[in-house]
């Protein structure tokens, strides 16, 4: 293979996941959820976020399969706990309870790994998508085939980063009323994808064993 061929696959990786992944609409999420914190400590988490969001895939790339044979675990289900787990996130930014101490306020500040990487970012999509591509890897070519896809999830991470770094920018014409409005809004559209995340799944997980006994 050429250098323009492996140039090519890694785009491919980056083109197929760059949709899933969607740092566009992570955005709104991450100014909502930052809305109190001072710059340093927003890029701090954006950047964790991101390194989050890379480890996850890069782990589902290299063990995912031992990981969900292992425990038994299928596609379907992990986009029913990602559902369950976005509409739990979402409830509590429609419906936000106010912070007992200071202690409680530093933990909720802690948003990097829940919900900006999982789910937000290296949800149940982009693993399937990590999965699916990995398994079209031929068994003669698997280790220059796992350095490309890693390469490609890499540089998704990199245009994450770049995407929810620009959006702080927001936060200074939002004002405090406007992110507040904006954090109910994100939390309902929150609920909404959880509520969806659970269909499909369930579909997922129940259409194939009806077409069986059908």
């Amino acid at each position: 293979m050429t250098s323009f061929q492996y140039f090519e696959y890694v785009l491919l990786v980056v083109g197929a996941l760059v949709p899933i992944m969607n740092p566009f609409s992570a955005a709104p999420l991450l100014v909502a959820l930052t809305a109190g914190m001072d710059p340093r400590e927003r890029n701090r988490q954006t950047l964790l976020g991101c390194i989050y969001a890379f480890s996850i895939l890069a782990v589902f790339l290299l063990a995912g399969r031992f990981i969900i044979s292992f425990f038994s675990i299928s596609l379907p289900g992990i986009r029913v706990a990602g559902g369950l787990l976005i509409s739990v996130l979402g409830f509590g930014m429609v419906f936000p309870k106010a912070p007992d101490n200071l202690s409680e306020t530093k933990t909720q500040s802690d948003i990097a790994f829940t919900p900006l990487a999982m789910p937000a970012l290296s949800g149940p999509g982009s693993i399937s998508v990590v999965l699916t591509i990995s398994s079209q890897i031929p068994n003669d070519k698997i280790v220059i085939g796992n350095v490309i896809i890693l390469i490609g999830i890499a540089l998704t991470s990199l245009f994450a980063w770049l995407v929810l770094r620009a959006s702080a920018v927001f936060v200074r014409f939002l004002g405090p009323s406007g992110i507040d409005a904006l954090t109910r809004i994100f939390g309902f559209l929150l609920v909404c994808m959880g509520v969806q995340n659970l269909l499909t799944g369930t579909a997922d997980f129940f259409i194939p064993l009806l077409k069986a006994i059908l």
